[in-house]
């Protein structure tokens, strides 16, 4: 790379990125301009490639928010960060005016701007954001691994939400990417996680990684679960499916006062059997994005080992290849996390 331009992906739309030249960002007041290493892609990323997300970000977007790399530059007023440093971004930009904000609930602010959609994001290799976005990683994290921090950071706030207690009985409704991450915090937090999926390569993962499964398209999950727990059900449900199977078997799994954390974004309005929630005196908890002490947390659980990178990275591509890594990932059953190597970093 020169001195002046540097490679970066542009969603133009019908499914197609192209890789160009750009100039050279620079930091301003407050920002941080980072060396991108690695950046996942993420199903938020996968909505615009199918054009379900062209109103928001159009055909002249950067995408990409699950990232890694080091400092390149520092802007003026900017402190605790130096060239050279490892880093990820937590690539939320409130709007602190707003009463959420003011509420201390930042992270889910009204007018919200996230980094990667609403802004240009790091399938670039420099990425200039706010400085209060970036996070130190431990000087030894692999730059891969590192790129993980962001979904986990999602798992760790939905667990945190939950107030799982040591040895409660936890079932996953989903067993993607974001899913098998929330069983993973769970079963550091203490759960016993119980992974809930249909199709059979993720179950497999899930089974890889020692959880128990249940396929509920030849399973009764009711009786599985109640058969574990004594007929009490699950103390924490976590519905990550993002489907109407999965909304009708959270409250059909909940214990008594149990508490059901909707992780998934619907598409569509899902029903919702209220009678439940009368009936056994339910708890529907939302979970959005995450706050400052969840990317905390993953950045340990990462760095820790707790979360098992090896299987949940599947492929890395080189940004070069960013058109073809999107399409694989599309017809690809069996990934979880697919990468793209945006730097040349060890």
């Amino acid at each position: 790379m020169n001195d002046q331009t540097m490679a970066a992906a542009f969603y133009r739309g019908d499914k197609t990125f192209a890789v160009e030249r750009v100039p050279v960002t620079t930091p301003e007041n407050g920002e941080i301009t980072i060396r991108v290493a690695y950046c996942g892609i993420c199903g938020t990323d996968m909505h615009v490639f199918h054009g379900n997300m062209d109103a928001r970000v159009g055909h002249n977007r950067i995408v990409g928010h699950e990232m890694s790399g080091v400092v390149e530059t520092v802007g003026t007023d900017v402190t605790g960060f130096v060239a050279g440093q490892k880093v990820t971004v937590r690539p939320l930009d409130p709007d602190l005016n707003c009463p959420a904000s003011k509420a201390g609930y930042p992270h889910v602010s009204h007018n919200m701007k996230f980094l990667g959609l609403d802004t240009d994001g790091a399938m670039q290799e420099l990425w200039t954001v706010p400085a209060h976005t970036v996070h130190a990683l431990p000087d030894d994290m692999p730059l891969d691994r590192a790129a993980l921090v962001e979904p986990v950071a999602v798992a760790c706030h939905d667990v945190r939400l939950s107030e799982l207690q040591q040895d409660e009985d936890v079932v996953v409704v989903g067993g993607g990417p974001i899913g098998i991450l929330v069983a993973m915090v769970a079963r550091d937090a203490g759960g016993n996680v119980t992974v809930s999926e249909v199709n059979e390569n993720r179950l497999a993962v899930a089974r890889k990684l020692g959880f128990d499964t249940v396929n509920p398209a030849k399973e009764d999950l009711v009786a599985v679960i109640n058969e574990k727990t004594g007929n009490k059900g699950a103390d924490v449900v976590f519905e990550v499916s993002g489907s109407q199977p999965g909304v009708d078997a959270t409250t059909a799994v909940a214990a008594t006062r149990g508490r059901i954390v909707m992780v998934a974004i619907h598409a569509q309005k899902p029903t919702v059997d209220m009678f439940q929630y009368f009936w056994r005196e339910l708890k529907l908890i939302g979970a959005r994005v995450y706050e400052p002490e969840d990317y905390e947390q993953a950045i340990t659980l990462v760095a820790s080992g707790v979360i098992n990178a090896e299987t949940i990275i599947t492929d890395v591509s080189p940004l070069s290849e960013i058109q073809t890594a999107f399409e694989s990932l599309d017809s690809n059953p069996t990934a979880m996390k697919s990468l793209i190597k945006v730097g040349d970093f060890a």
